[in-house]
């Protein structure tokens, strides 16, 4: 497990305010102590402490993040930034308790606690993804993708034969339907701006799908997945859009075998991949384009 429970045990019974304990035994500050608290991480004799004033009496327990590290291919790196290609089906950052495995376990094993994604990727979507290695570079990064400097290009694979090019100007808010899946977005007049340009690059007829390079010019959640949803291509494997609540869940909560998957979305993984990031970094051009045979591992996930 990524997440454990450790004992602070020479501190039992001391009478002491939650966020001191967490200063004096880990060495940090009352803000990184409040955020301890605020996740839910603190415990005194088993039940979760919520103030940060409290006083602890008895057992205290802390859960931990412990990295387990399995391998990630590296790109590229220097001392500021790195770049990693992401497999499908990893967390960019662990979502919880229950995370066994993130791409985090991989970033802070290699270059500590200090470093963090730039931008996060969907679990399923796979590709390149932009790791600061410091808080400075952090900020700066930050920046550039709010501003639009860093152009980010994606292949997809998506029902039907589409145009040779063309662009969706659709605005995008989060779901308000209570009902519906947390996590899903919709298009919305009053939403946040959201423009797409999609150039079909191949057409495959036996699968009666298309190949897609795809160019956002904004940054808003499931962007790309939705503007094909919405001219009526879905990417192929999308777990979130054009099913029924019911399965999306049996998705999301991995009860489908492969093939029935495949059945419900057209592929046993959402069929889209990080290919390009191209930026100026202090003055410095950077390009970098995934090396990884998409065609053949899009193919892979429909048979």
């Amino acid at each position: 497990m990524a997440y454990r429970k450790i004992k602070l045990s020479h501190i039992e019974n001391n009478g002491k305010k939650a966020f001191q304990v967490l200063m004096e035994n880990l060495k940090i500050s009352i803000n990184e102590a409040q955020k301890l608290i605020d996740k839910k991480r603190l415990f005194c004799e088993g039940q979760i402490v919520s103030k940060k004033n409290e006083i602890l009496q008895g057992l205290v327990e802390l859960i931990v993040y412990e990295n387990e590290p399995k391998g990630v291919e590296i790109v590229f790196e220097n001392d500021e930034f790195a770049v990693l290609e992401k497999p499908s089906g990893v967390l960019s950052h662990p979502n919880g308790r229950h995370c066994k495995y993130s791409l985090c376990d991989e970033i802070w094993a290699l270059w500590g606690k200090n470093a963090c994604i730039a931008h996060r990727l969907d679990k399923e979507t796979s590709g390149l993804i932009l790791v600061a290695k410091n808080k400075k570079t952090q900020i700066i990064l930050k920046e550039m993708f709010e501003k639009k400097q860093i152009q980010k290009e994606y292949l997809a694979l998506a029902s039907g034969k589409l145009p040779t090019k063309f662009e969706v100007d659709q605005a995008l808010e989060l779901s308000k339907n209570y009902d519906d899946v947390k996590t899903r977005m919709q298009i919305c007049k009053q939403g946040k701006e959201a423009i797409t340009e999609f150039e079909t690059i191949e057409f495959w007829q036996d699968f009666n799908a298309s190949l897609v390079l795809c160019k956002p010019l904004t940054g808003r959640q499931h962007q790309i997945r939705l503007h094909l949803f919405h001219v009526g291509h879905k990417i192929l494997g999308d777990p979130l859009y054009g099913l029924t609540k019911e399965q999306i869940e049996s998705i999301l909560d991995e009860k489908l075998s492969p093939l029935e998957r495949i059945k419900f979305t057209g592929a046993s993984r959402l069929c889209l991949h990080s290919n390009r990031l191209k930026f100026t970094f202090l003055q410095k051009e950077f390009d970098f384009i995934s090396k990884h045979d998409m065609k053949e591992e899009f193919l892979k996930s429909l048979i």
